[in-house]
């Protein structure tokens, strides 16, 4: 009888790549969904579930972002100020005017697992609105 064994990747084993993406005129969701694989790591053969072997990943042009449909109007982001009666909505055309890059960044956070690890790839996610970044040394 043959014994198949498992490995786990030690963390010194471990090499973070650099991804730039730019998403200038690509689809908000399928944008988000690369970018959610490149930082949990599927990409790679010694993905582990429960170890964080993703890369780093930085996203250009977030202001010129599209949508399909009707979601720059319907679409609607919900928080809460923690006072009684303080939910407060906006709508993705108005975040999007107002702040571009936390649209991204909510996109690709509702697409990482909820667990431990999700805070720490998402401080692996690096999102500017326009061309200009200073990881120009990471890029080959």
């Amino acid at each position: 009888m043959k014994i198949l064994k498992t490995t786990t990747p030690k963390i010194t084993y471990i090499q973070q790549e650099w991804h730039f993406i730019d998403v200038r005129g690509r689809i908000l969701g399928d944008a988000a969904q690369e970018i959610a694989k490149l930082l949990i790591g599927k990409n790679k053969a010694i993905y582990t579930p429960n170890i964080n072997v993703g890369d780093k990943v930085v996203v250009l042009n977030s202001k010129k972002v599209a949508v399909t449909g009707r979601k720059l109007d319907d679409k609607t982001y919900y928080r809460h100020t923690g006072y009684p009666g303080g939910i407060r909505n906006e709508n993705l055309r108005s975040l999007l005017d107002r702040r571009p890059n936390e649209v991204i960044r909510r996109a690709v956070k509702n697409m990482l697992p909820k667990n431990k690890l999700q805070k720490i790839r998402m401080a692996n996610l690096y999102i500017y609105e326009g061309d200009q970044h200073p990881h120009e040394a990471q890029q080959k």
